[in-house]
């Protein structure tokens, strides 16, 4: 059996404004690559670290491989956000101006909208899952124990699917999934001491 620890990138650029990112490749912040370094106090040894292809989730990656002293980090494009469509780049309340029925769904009145489960032009959550599995498939085979940067739509997706109500994960949480003859979820974790570091809780996407 392999365990993969599977990890929301730290603070982005666009995390730091509010915009939804899907796709597009904001970096880390200064903060976000501080969060990184904490992390990876939090993490004990691992067999290997993968990461999704969007820089966020790289370079966040490449600073905890450099603090465990394990590597290169493995590119898995499979692991990359949802895909956000026309979504990307705007704030809420930019959404909010040109879709104006997206008010509800973001006041928590309104769950599940269409639009939200698939923006205009983006990913449905079966589109998802169809690359995220298989990917975290692949990732599994790296090693008994291993940790991989991803996104907070991504993790969300994996988690539905095994039938766990998803929370919104903050910047550089995580959650153990088990991989043998099939994916079972483990312990939901922060990786970082809010004491320690500034813990902001932006939109995920």
């Amino acid at each position: 059996m392999s365990s993969v620890l599977l990890v929301r990138h730290g603070q982005s650029a666009w995390n730091a404004e509010g915009r939804w990112q899907g796709w597009a490749d904001a970096p880390l912040s200064d903060l976000g690559r501080q969060q990184a370094k904490a992390a990876a106090r939090s993490i004990g040894a691992v067999d290997a670290i993968a990461a999704s292809d969007l820089d966020r989730a790289m370079e966040t990656a490449a600073i905890i491989a450099d603090e465990l002293g394990v590597g290169p980090v493995s590119v898995e494009p499979g692991l990359r956000e949802r895909n956000v469509g026309e979504f990307s780049g705007l704030t809420r309340d930019e959404i909010v101006e040109r879709w104006p029925e997206m008010a509800e769904v973001f006041a928590g009145r309104v769950r599940d909208h269409p639009m939200l489960l698939q923006p205009p032009g983006g990913e449905s959550p079966q589109q998802l899952l169809d690359r995220a599995l298989p990917a975290l498939l692949r990732v599994a085979a790296l090693g008994e124990t291993v940790v991989a940067v991803s996104h907070g739509g991504l993790i969300g997706a994996l988690e539905r699917h095994l039938g766990i109500e998803h929370v919104r994960i903050p910047n550089l949480g995580a959650r153990w999934f088990h991989v043998d003859d099939g994916i079972e979820a483990g312990e939901r974790m922060v990786l970082i001491d809010e004491h320690d570091v500034h813990v902001t809780r932006p939109p995920e996407h």
